[in-house]
């Protein structure tokens, strides 16, 4: 893979600026007086602009104030092999990313051992996980909106292939009330009917395992692979093919304890009802 995650959130940030001013590549490329050629290959992400030439085009596009900074930043580093996001707008700009290679993916491998994947997350489960998160309450419907929003990568008439893989801890760890929880399984339940979607459960007795170490995605792409971790306080993109190598072997190791599709089903369904019971007590 060719470009890296941060330059091409850097070109999606210099194409949404030139859209925004309703200018295209050629008219805008005139106005700086550049090859429409080089504009356009450092609006994809194929080559990296220098800072002084950000500038530049931000200038020319009247960008400034936060926008600006936020922008300057992503040329620094914007060839590096890692990308670690620690600030809060460099976070904002990394999920930007995120989305933009989600969106474009053919595939998408989720290893979620704790909580069940944002892509199959109900929108009371989000809104419970960001609101105890303290995510402020001016920014929670935006921000559940677009974590719902997300999912349309599974669900359109051309869906990417998704395998979740889910820890049991997830489908039992109590989040909200029963009612909550029972709406969320039952959810996954109706999810996993998709013919694109394959959600593996591993359970409690299946032993060591790489998603054990933590929550890892695969986002797979017409131009490749990229690897995506993340924390409380920091989130990383890999795009090396040593480090995809790795997790690719991880997620095998993981699908090699995993229990069968139809078995998973079976246990989310015997949770649910479990659940509905003690609701119901």
């Amino acid at each position: 893979m060719t470009k890296t995650p941060k330059g091409r959130a850097l070109g999606s940030a210099l194409r949404q600026a030139r859209q925004d001013r309703d200018l295209t590549v050629r008219a805008f490329a005139a106005q700086l007086g550049r090859d429409p050629g080089v504009l356009s290959r450092w609006e994809t992400g194929e080559r990296t602009p220098k800072p002084e030439q950000v500038a530049q085009i931000l200038t020319s596009l009247g960008v400034h104030g936060d926008q600006y900074e936020e922008i300057i930043q992503l040329t620094y580093g914007a060839n590096d092999s890692n990308w670690v996001a620690t600030t809060l707008p460099a976070q904002r700009q990394q999920l930007a990313a995120y989305i933009d290679f989600e969106q474009n993916a053919t595939k998408i491998l989720e290893a979620s051992p704790l909580l069940i994947p944002g892509l199959l997350q109900t929108s009371d489960y989000i809104r419970i996980i960001m609101t105890e998160a303290e995510v402020p309450a001016g920014e929670l419907a935006a921000r559940v909106a677009v974590r719902i929003g997300r999912r349309d990568v599974i669900t359109r008439s051309s869906p990417a292939q998704y395998v979740a893989l889910i820890g049991e801890a997830a489908l039992r760890q109590l989040l909200g009330d029963r009612k909550v929880m029972t709406e969320q399984i039952r959810y996954l339940l109706e999810m996993a009917r998709r013919p694109k979607i394959d959600l593996r459960v591993f359970p409690f007795d299946s032993g060591w395992h790489p998603a054990l170490e933590g929550p890892f995605h695969l986002i797979e792409t017409g131009e490749g692979t990229v690897v995506h971790l993340e924390n409380r306080k920091s989130a990383l993109f890999l795009h090396e093919k040593s480090d995809v190598r790795t997790y690719r072997r991880a997620a095998e190791k993981v699908l090699d304890v995993a229990m069968s599709q139809a078995e998973s089903v079976k246990l989310i369904r015997y949770i649910a009802k479990s659940m509905e019971k003690d609701d119901e007590r």
